[in-house]
């Protein structure tokens, strides 16, 4: 079994910054690939920014320049650094983990974490 717990969200006001962290425990071997996501009210979850095992990096066009996503293989986590903050990136922030492979050899295709709230005020 993988679980994913995320932490580091809450209250921020505009242009301030905010670091999320996502480990996931389990007895895992490898994790393709890892990310955030986030969804606001209303809207649909969209990507924020996603890492590969071999570090390639995607982002939203809105993150650019201002978030930073990083992964720690080893460890199985993956962080988000926030920067620039606008409400406009108020939402509940999942953590994701693609393809991931136990030692036992059990895949599992996609696994998600609770969630977090950031919540950036004006």
């Amino acid at each position: 079994q993988v679980q994913l717990v995320e932490s580091g969200g809450g209250l921020v006001q505009a242009g301030g910054s905010l670091r999320l962290s996502c480990a996931a425990s389990g007895s895992i071997l490898s994790i393709n690939t890892m990310g955030w996501y986030r969804q606001a009210p209303g809207k649909q979850r969209e990507l924020v920014a996603r890492i590969t095992s071999g570090g390639s990096t995607t982002y939203r066009d809105s993150g650019k320049g201002r978030f930073t996503i990083s992964r720690d293989n080893a460890k199985n986590t993956v962080d988000l650094q926030m920067s620039s903050l606008q409400p406009e990136d108020t939402a509940v922030y999942y953590c994701n983990a693609y393809s991931v492979t136990l030692k036992s050899f059990i895949r599992y295709p996609e696994v998600w974490g609770q969630g977090t709230l950031v919540t950036v005020s004006s």
